[in-house]
């Protein structure tokens, strides 16, 4: 099933989106609504509540008293982590038995306030988060909830950051205008992307490219969007991946690229690989068939230190290469000396743009990618390689994703 967290801040409408997507035919599990359930009257959270706080968190009837329960732990850091510590295993452990029952193939929206607060992004196969500014959230708090703007603020304040939100998010949607624009919004995505998304998550597919090959103007988010791809990654097989690294022209700030993340995910070994194969598609990134190595180079042309396996994203809204290598390799090596080598030498980087532009120019339009990539080969054996191998040795570069890392010996020539 394709699952994906709904977060946004107080008063941002994220009710609005999740009621929505339910009528698109999403299945809801509502974080708040289950926080109530859990603490109905008869329930073991009601008495654990009433166990910590004391039983005058009770009205008349029995029930939770939330404004007083609220009064008690807001602003009061260690009273708020003991109720979080009884309610919120209590919500995980209901919105486990419901995405239990959601049938197989469905696109499950896990509506969460606090999903940036509690750093659960990695779980989700995309994040999206509802936002408006901080002057309509207050408006709307003075409006519909009677706050005074002190407290809106306050409110506020004891969220996320909406910065953190927003770097969090793998979609953004604004709602700082009309219930019809932000409706609009809720439907493009969900027709062009998560429908998408969830049937090539059932077939195990990648997501279909756009043929052409074009390159984009440097993105300053590639590196969050990498960052996050990459912690999604490493939480489907935290065991058997090494490292996760943002490889590519995209993980080189101030150069042209095809808007393709690309992503080496170090594992001990190829047996390594195909055991986590299983969980990197449940994941989002299935396995491409057919693609097992690199084009060895002159200097080192045993073909097993150039194997590989080659997933990519199944999401039609973030085209990502995920190549997972054995550490120590020499197809590894390669992909880490070349993007710190772009990174490092400015001619190089230059070099390398004015010859992409050029085969861009060459292979436009119905040539499309494979070409594109395949004419680009020769140059890394026969341009980038002695230059950057050269760079190296005048340099002292070492891989660095086992330096600062504590890891079980790896063969080849990594330093620690």
């Amino acid at each position: 099933m394709l699952k994906i967290g709904l977060t946004g801040g107080i008063a941002s409408g994220k009710s609005v989106v999740a009621a929505r997507l339910a009528e698109l035919g999403a299945v809801l599990v509502d974080a708040d609504s289950l926080a109530r359930d859990v603490v109905e009257p008869g329930t073991p959270g009601l008495a654990s509540v009433v166990e910590a706080f004391g039983a005058e968190m009770l009205d008349g009837g029995g029930r939770l008293d939330r404004a007083r329960l609220g009064a008690v732990v807001f602003g009061n850091p260690s009273q708020l982590a003991v109720l979080n510590g009884i309610v919120h295993p209590l919500v995980r452990a209901a919105a486990a038995r419901i995405i239990a029952t959601a049938p197989a193939g469905a696109i499950v929206v896990q509506d969460i306030p606090l999903l940036v607060e509690t750093g659960q992004g990695s779980g989700f196969h995309l994040v999206l988060v509802v936002d408006a500014s901080d002057d309509v959230r207050i408006a709307r708090m003075l409006e519909h909830r009677g706050m005074t703007a002190e407290d809106a603020r306050s409110r506020m304040a004891a969220q996320a950051s909406r910065e953190a939100r927003l770097a969090a998010a793998d979609v953004v949607l604004d709602n700082s205008g009309s219930l019809a624009e932000v409706t609009a919004q809720v439907d493009r995505l969900w027709a062009e992307r998560l429908v998408p998304f969830a049937r090539n998550l059932r077939r195990g597919a990648r997501a279909v490219r756009a043929g052409m090959a074009v390159l984009s103007v440097p993105q300053q988010d590639w590196a969050v969007q990498a960052a996050r791809l990459g912690a999604r990654i490493t939480a489907a097989a935290p065991d058997d991946i090494l490292a996760v690294d943002h490889i590519g022209s995209t993980a080189v700030p101030g150069l042209a690229a095809k808007d393709v993340i690309d992503l080496q995910v170090t594992v001990s070994d190829l047996n390594a690989a195909d055991r986590i194969a299983p969980l990197l598609a449940a994941a989002g990134f299935p396995a491409v068939p057919g693609v097992g190595f690199d084009t060895p180079k002159p200097t080192d042309p045993d073909p097993a230190q150039w194997q590989k396996r080659f997933h990519a994203n199944a999401d039609p809204g973030r085209p990502a290469n995920v190549h997972v290598r054995a550490a120590g390799s020499s197809g590894w090596r390669y992909a880490l000396l070349f993007r710190d080598w772009l990174r490092n030498d400015p001619e190089a980087a230059a070099l390398y743009e004015d010859h992409k532009r050029a085969l861009t120019e060459q292979f436009a339009g119905s040539r499309g990618t494979h070409a594109y990539a395949e004419a680009k080969e020769p140059w890394f054996t026969d341009v980038a390689w002695p230059r950057m191998d050269g760079w190296a040795a005048r340099t002292g570069w070492v891989p660095p994703s086992y330096a600062s890392r504590s890891c079980p010996p790896v063969s080849g020539d990594v330093r620690r």
